[in-house]
């Protein structure tokens, strides 16, 4: 039985908030972190959201099932955005985990939101940043550390809704009893350390006062974006 929390905070520097949290089928999570200004990253986090409930109420959960998301999702943000010349150039960073019964676990990715996944205390990172900063740390050009504080660390490769062709990187594999995931937008990855993430996720605490230690450990180091985050106990 699993048990999940989640949260968005607006930060302390944002007017808005771009980002877009939501569970649109049992065991399914998503995170989406919009760009493209105040109105436009807002719509784009939402229609990402939006076809992901409207792909599941059609499709059983399944990796083509979240890789059918982001195609949807995909052409509804750029049909959007032809329409609504304010949106041009407007995407979203999407993240979609799938926990199921079996012990397997689903994830489909584009962008720089994040699945983490705690197993026996120790904490690994099972997506890929689609980001300039991360193809420099994969080079051996620059360390984990540099990045965290690269001027262009924000700069994305890959987005939902920016170009007419979208491929998820996505995946499958299986899961113990007592395993946790977290998801979560870079709002809280560019403000708090890996090491701080296991600390708070490996504790004897509820998934929902993880998710509000892990937003306010983003706040008190300078909240400088929207703040979104999951947290999936597997073992509630």
């Amino acid at each position: 039985m699993i048990k999940a929390a989640m949260k968005t905070d607006i930060g302390l520097v944002r007017s808005n908030n771009e980002d877009c949290v939501c569970s649109p089928a049992d065991g399914v999570f998503i995170v989406a972190d919009g760009m493209g200004g105040p109105a436009a990253g807002e719509v784009a986090s939402r229609i990402a959201a939006e076809s992901a409930l409207d792909v599941l109420k059609k499709e059983p959960v399944s990796i083509d099932a979240l890789n059918d998301i982001f195609t949807s999702a995909n052409e509804r943000i750029l049909e959007y955005a032809g329409e609504h010349t304010e949106c041009n150039g407007m995407g979203t960073t999407m993240t979609v985990l799938a926990v199921l019964q079996d012990n397997r676990y689903l994830w489909a990715h584009v962008g720089d939101s994040r699945i983490y996944r705690l197993h026996a205390g120790e904490l690994s990172q099972v997506t890929r940043d689609d980001s300039y900063v991360e193809e420099l740390v994969e080079k051996g050009e620059i360390t984990h550390e540099e990045a965290r504080n690269h001027p262009r660390k924000n700069m994305l490769t890959r987005a939902v809704g920016v170009e007419k062709s979208l491929k998820a990187e996505s995946s499958s594999s299986e899961y113990e009893a007592g395993d946790i995931f977290l998801l979560s937008s870079d709002g809280l990855t560019n403000m708090v350390t890996d090491d701080d993430i296991q600390d708070i996720l490996s504790d004897d605490s509820t998934p929902d006062e993880k998710v509000d230690r892990l937003i306010k450990m983003a706040l008190d180091a300078g909240g400088r974006d929207n703040i979104s985050v999951i947290v999936v106990d597997t073992d509630a």
